[in-house]
């Protein structure tokens, strides 16, 4: 088994050798209807926060763009997008999905955990499944609370991914979702990856043992923000595939805003 010395040095080799295969499901993506699916969710809540406002005149962070799934569509729908991510290789094929839209993302190879931005930079920060993955969680939502302008928006999607190494219970869905695929005619989506290497670095991730969304709120409102989660938004945004292989550790969406008296 290969050594690492630190643990981030261990989820960039991790991620860097799934982008080819990351980028196939963004791609897939980009190419069905999840892609008006994600572009109305977001769009929704973040016209909700900033009625008088037209894309143009908000700024947007994503944070863990990954192959810029996020990027590319509030793009497409007029926002000024900055997108962040710790991996070169992600960043490329980012930029390789975006096209020719590309030239209006400004892309940044940055860890999540230390932005680099000037305080209350942005009006909103997006982000899908990373949080869970961060070895100091509290810290890199400080940091994306301190980027935020007054009055902006966070959008963090997320589970309680890798709980089952922890919970019997969690242990007992996740191997009944094993089943459900068995006996369905959707694909497994750990076909293909290094599920012993992921489930490695899960382990040293503090979330994969916390109780969630509970423990976001928690954080959030201790950071001065007002966070409330919806644990319902699997429902909108998941594909029936998704709904199958993850049954057991349903998406929430915590979203929290920057100054209270100005909550909604």
């Amino acid at each position: 088994m290969q050594m690492f010395a630190s643990y981030e040095e261990e989820n960039i080799d991790y991620w860097t050798k799934r982008t080819p295969g990351y980028l196939e499901v963004n791609q897939g993506e980009l190419a069905s209807r999840q892609r008006a699916v994600w572009s109305s969710v977001i769009s929704q809540r973040i016209a909700a926060r900033f009625p008088g406002k037209t894309p143009d005149q908000i700024k947007v962070l994503d944070v863990g763009t990954g192959p810029g799934f996020f990027a590319v569509i509030l793009t497409e729908l007029g926002y000024r997008v900055a997108a962040v991510d710790y991996t070169a290789s992600m960043l490329k094929a980012a930029k390789e999905n975006a096209g020719s839209l590309a030239a209006q993302i400004s892309f940044y190879q940055m860890n999540a955990e230390e932005l680099d931005f000037p305080d209350n930079s942005f009006d909103v920060l997006v982000t899908r499944n990373l949080t869970w993955n961060l070895r100091h969680p509290k810290k890199a939502y400080a940091r994306w609370t301190r980027v935020l302008k007054k009055g902006g928006l966070l959008l963090n999607f997320d589970a309680g991914w890798y709980r089952y190494l922890y919970d019997a219970d969690a242990k007992k869905g996740h191997l009944q979702d094993r089943v459900n695929i068995a006996y369905s005619n959707v694909g497994d989506e750990t076909e293909g990856t290094d599920v012993a290497a992921m489930e490695s670095i899960a382990r040293k991730a503090p979330l994969s043992a916390r109780k969630r969304p509970e423990w976001d709120l928690d954080i959030l409102r201790e950071l001065g923000m007002e966070a409330l989660a919806d644990t319902e938004i699997w429902k909108q945004v998941w594909t029936r595939e998704e709904r199958i292989n993850n049954a057991s550790t349903p998406m929430f969406l915590i979203e929290a805003r920057k100054e209270q008296r100005h909550w909604r």
